[in-house]
């Protein structure tokens, strides 16, 4: 039969001695219970060093969340700042508005009589501008100082008219001319319709003329019109005032 052999358990001893009366005491501590104490401590400091690890994050993580909230907090001021800007600008465009509205109505209200008065001027222009005849009447001979007119053909059914406003002075006739009509016009103008052939007269003297109205009518084939332009009694080239006005 075999000798058992017993193990002998490891023991540490502690020895604490008084530093004033002198006693002591000791105290026997086994390996086991001293590693166990140990390892409880060094648990005991990583937690220790997992929360203040912990604690400096958060920190640092609350101060990223201050940081963002005075920076939208200034965003926030810039906004306000620019929209009681854009409230003064609306206000002010909103008056200035207005104030062309008023201008508006009050220039569209104003009667426009600047081109009636122009009008107005055109329809007194004195000079006798228009050709003496509306029917197919051709030029035969020009004005020159031997010819102190012009002679125009006429044609049955057509019509001698007034170069412009005026009155008639005087309807005649004489060993040349059937018929002669005189108008005078404003600003020293007349005019001398002279036919040599017979035609129906449609005027009076004294009678008030407008510019195209009728005169004398031709009742046959192939009349000759001569035709006189006076300014100030002096005879001039009635196709310079017809070509320059009309």
């Amino acid at each position: 039969m075999k000798n058992q052999r017993h193990k002998r358990k490891e023991i540490y001893s502690v020895l604490m001695v008084s530093n004033t009366n002198g006693n002591s005491k000791q105290f026997q501590v086994s390996a086991f219970t001293l590693r166990f104490c140990a390892a409880l401590v060094v648990v005991l400091c990583l937690a220790i060093c997992w929360l203040i690890y912990q604690a400096s994050v958060a920190d640092g993580a609350q101060q990223v969340l201050r940081g963002e909230v005075a920076s939208l907090k200034e965003q926030l001021q810039t906004i306000e700042a620019e929209k009681d800007t854009l409230t003064k600008d609306k206000s002010t465009l909103a008056a200035e508005n207005e104030t062309l509205r008023q201008q508006i109505e009050a220039a569209a209200a104003v009667p426009e009589e600047a081109p009636q008065e122009e009008a107005e001027e055109e329809e007194e222009t004195p000079i006798p501008t228009l050709y003496p005849s509306d029917g197919a009447g051709i030029l035969k001979t020009s004005y020159s100082e031997d010819q102190p007119y012009i002679a125009i053909s006429a044609y049955t059914d057509g019509h001698i008219v007034a170069a412009g406003n005026g009155t008639v002075t005087a309807i005649g006739s004489d060993d040349t001319y059937a018929h002669i009509i005189e108008v005078e016009h404003e600003g020293g103008y007349k005019t001398r319709y002279l036919l040599h052939e017979d035609c129906e007269v449609n005027t009076e003297e004294g009678a008030q003329v407008q510019s195209g109205d009728i005169l004398m009518t031709i009742t046959s084939d192939d009349c000759q019109l001569d035709y006189q332009v006076l300014l100030n009694d002096e005879p001039i080239d009635p196709l310079s005032i017809i070509d320059a006005k009309g």
